[in-house]
């Protein structure tokens, strides 16, 4: 008997063989769809890194040439490619040159300038052993840390400031004679305290976008910590290692003035959320011992460009020593980065 619609001798191959020889060709048509579409996909991914890979040299490159502009009495000052920076005296607290100087914005991980602040404050026995909890790690982003890691808080602070380690700032913050969120309200008083007038904390690390500063606040924090020299010294340090039972971990700065080593640094932090962009806070000295100097930079939109901008602004102070310091001072030469 023909199966409806098909020849009879179709009809009865099919029939005892519940439809299977009819279906057996879309199968392999949808298999072979998916696979072209998979293919696709990726030859796609790869065109898209391809082209942001290109567009992030692009940057780099131009982020490396300073760009200059006129002023209102027609000297010539830096032309930013960051949302809003700073050049600060830290001997008297005057401007020395600033673009959206006092706007808040989101900082990122310069929050922690602040968690280790605050964290020193009591005085504590950085020998003390810490036991690393699951909320200390959990969606912490950036973190060298695990639950049940024994660590000490020095170790904690090192991860903190050379590492950005988010998981440290929690754990610090936690273990703290104030605990988790009386640590918070801890770092607005501060922030109270030292007239930082457009800086809120909502958590230690910098997670959250709603950590706000100013590139002016910010310059007065990195100049007060750099008197802390159990801060400020840490800031400096290229790589610090650290025992967690038989695992050895290394980490190295973010700070990358600090890793190439031909600015000197005083003290710095980096920062970067999505929100936040790129940003970096420094206290540089000027060349053959000259004065200090707290740059700020926030929002750059690469990481090469956060310390391209720094260099930038640093350079253009330092040929300016003489007029501005009343000392001399040599332009320290911005090398390319690798």
């Amino acid at each position: 008997m023909a199966v409806f619609g098909l020849p009879a001798h179709v009809g009865a191959a099919t029939a005892g063989q519940s439809g299977t020889t009819p279906l057996s060709a879309p199968k392999s048509k949808l298999t072979l769809k998916k696979s072209y579409s998979a293919k696709s996909a990726r030859v796609r991914r790869a065109k898209v890194a391809r082209a942001r890979l290109a567009n992030r040299g692009r940057e780099t490159t131009e982020a490396q040439v300073p760009r200059f502009k006129l002023d209102e009495h027609g000297s010539l000052v830096p032309d930013i490619r960051a949302a809003a920076a700073i050049i600060y005296n830290p001997q008297n607290g005057q401007v020395l040159w600033e673009s959206n100087s006092q706007n808040p914005r989101s900082i990122a991980s310069i929050t922690k300038v602040m968690t280790a602040a605050v964290f020193l404050e009591s005085d504590p026995d950085l020998t003390q052993e810490v036991v690393v909890q699951r909320s200390d790690v959990y969606a912490a982003s950036t973190t060298y840390l695990r639950a049940g890691y024994k660590v000490t808080t020095g170790d904690l602070l090192h991860l903190l400031l050379i590492a950005s380690d988010n998981g440290a700032a929690r754990a610090l913050a936690r273990v703290s004679p104030y605990g988790f969120d009386g640590f918070i309200d801890r770092m607005n008083d501060k922030a109270v305290e030292l007239h930082l007038d457009s800086t809120r904390y909502a958590d230690p690390s910098g997670l959250l976008p709603t950590n706000m500063s100013s590139a002016y606040d910010l310059a007065k924090l990195i100049t007060y910590v750099s008197g802390d020299d159990r801060i400020a010294s840490i800031m400096r340090q290229q790589y610090y290692s650290l025992s967690v039972g038989r695992r050895i971990i290394t980490v190295h700065s973010t700070n990358q003035l600090v890793m190439r080593g031909d600015v000197d640094v005083q003290a710095g932090k980096t920062g970067f959320i999505r929100t936040a962009g790129y940003c970096l806070a420094t206290l540089l000295r000027l060349p053959q011992g000259g004065p200090q100097v707290a740059v700020v930079v926030l929002g750059a939109p690469t990481n090469a460009g956060r310390f391209w901008e720094t260099r930038h602004l640093f350079n253009w102070l330092s040929g300016k020593a003489q007029e501005v310091f009343g000392t001399p001072g040599t332009v320290a030469a911005a090398q390319p980065q690798q």
